[in-house]
């Protein structure tokens, strides 16, 4: 079981997640043509995709969708208020709607969704389990709730947004004030610090390896997100927004006792 991020940042956002025959993408803020370039780039034939599921629905995460569905015959997966503002734009295509909060299953993958604090319809993040293992996915998030704690402890591998460096973001001048607040509000993004904690909280839980995504062009950068991340016990890269991560595995206690080993993730920035 693994994942890999296509683009991440506020110029788009995407990722991949593959388990046996499964295939599902999450989110659709690059264009299609990115999306179907770096599918392929990574092995994934986009014909092949079980489903597409959406944490919400800001432009830099479902830009690419409407151009994306002429060219693939597969579900598109949301809630039903996500939904209800993204179909807007789109043709007729096949909707498959979900409650936040609900489980539901996709070939191989069993996935929980969970609410998450952002300014946004009803945004949601992710958790992708089979046989022990476990993958966590959590973007635009102004705070990390009790309940997305619990939910994700225990998964193996994870994608958290680190979006902004608090002194970067106070230092920051091309921004208004107003922005600012909006950024570090309750229902705005999670800065390295927020990301580093949850992190922390994690790793007795079994979490292995993390990929830091949706970085700020101007208030952060991989350098200082990963050095956020020191002292934690886990392997960190970072997406970025040009080009896809490599793989990254989900790793269960029975693989670890099988001697089951993955290559060593790298720094992607």
């Amino acid at each position: 079981m693994r994942f890999a991020v296509l683009g991440s940042g506020s110029g788009g956002n995407a990722a991949v997640v593959e388990s046996g025959g499964t295939r599902v993408l999450i989110d659709a803020g690059l264009s299609a043509k990115q999306l179907l370039l770096r599918m392929r780039r990574i092995g994934i034939d986009p014909g092949a995709l079980d489903g597409i599921l959406l944490t919400h629905e800001h432009g830099d995460h479902v830009s690419g969708l409407r151009v994306l569905m002429k060219s693939l015959a597969v579900p598109v997966f949301a809630t039903p208020s996500t939904s209800h503002v993204v179909r807007e734009n789109l043709g007729p295509i096949s909707w498959k709607l979900f409650e936040s909060g609900s489980c539901f299953g996709i070939g191989d993958l069993e996935i929980e969704s969970f609410a998450v604090p952002h300014d946004a319809v009803e945004p949601v993040g992710f958790v992708f389990r089979r046989d022990g293992r476990a993958i966590g996915l959590l973007s635009d998030a102004g705070h990390v709730t009790q309940r997305v704690r619990d939910l994700l402890s225990g998964v193996q591998a994870l994608f958290i947004e680190a979006n902004y460096d608090d002194e970067l973001l106070e230092a920051d001048t091309k921004r208004p004030w107003s922005t600012k607040q909006r950024i570090a509000s309750r229902h705005g993004h999670l800065s390295n610090a927020q990301a580093a904690a949850l992190i922390k909280e994690l790793v007795p839980a079994g979490l292995k390896r993390v990929v830091l995504g949706h970085l700020s062009r101007d208030c952060n950068t991989p350098e200082v997100a990963i050095a956020a991340m020191r002292q934690l016990g886990v392997e960190v890269a970072c997406a970025c927004q040009h080009e896809p991560t490599d793989w990254h595995h989900a790793e269960s206690e029975a693989d670890r006792n099988a001697g089951i080993a993955f290559a060593k993730d790298e720094l992607f920035g």
